[in-house]
């Protein structure tokens, strides 16, 4: 039974999907599909917190389905712009479970993870797989990846 590990990032595929597709990306979906190919061993969603009801009420949602639900608050610039990423926490969340997981699957287009990818696949040999939008995903991230899933139809709400 292959043992996995999901990251997603929650933000880059909310706006990947919404652009593309004006749709959300189905998670309940998504992990009865994950679900039948091995032992889901850790699940993280890394998303932001700016304490609105609406969310508050999706990120319950992804507790229910099985996720564990990582959250950063919202900082609103004094220039207007916002910061939220989470690359870092997930870079350092995947890197530790690479020592103990079979597969490494990751919800992102952010190219920022290709080296990582890469890295894990050759320092603890696990398979690597990332579900993007085709024309959204750095192709970097793609190549970086052993399987790349494009998220279409099946995989949008």
């Amino acid at each position: 039974m292959q043992r996995i590990a999901i990251f997603v990032d929650v933000q880059n595929i909310y706006y990947t999907t919404r652009q593309a597709y004006g749709r959300q990306f189905n998670y309940r979906r998504f992990w009865q599909h994950i679900n039948h190919q091995g032992d889901i061993t850790l699940a993280n969603a890394y998303a932001i917190d700016k304490g609105d009801q609406q969310q508050q009420k999706f990120q319950s949602a992804l507790k229910h389905i099985g996720f564990d639900v990582k959250l950063k608050p919202y900082i609103q610039r004094s220039d207007g712009s916002a910061k939220g990423d989470w690359d870092v926490g997930i870079t350092i969340d995947l890197l530790e479970a690479a020592e103990t997981v079979d597969t490494i699957i990751l919800l992102s287009g952010d190219g920022d993870f290709d080296l990582l990818l890469k890295k894990v696949n050759e320092k603890y040999g696990c398979k690597t797989e990332v579900y993007g939008v085709a024309e959204l995903t750095a192709n970097s991230l793609v190549n970086a990846c052993q399987i790349f899933h494009k998220i279409d139809d099946s995989l949008l709400q």
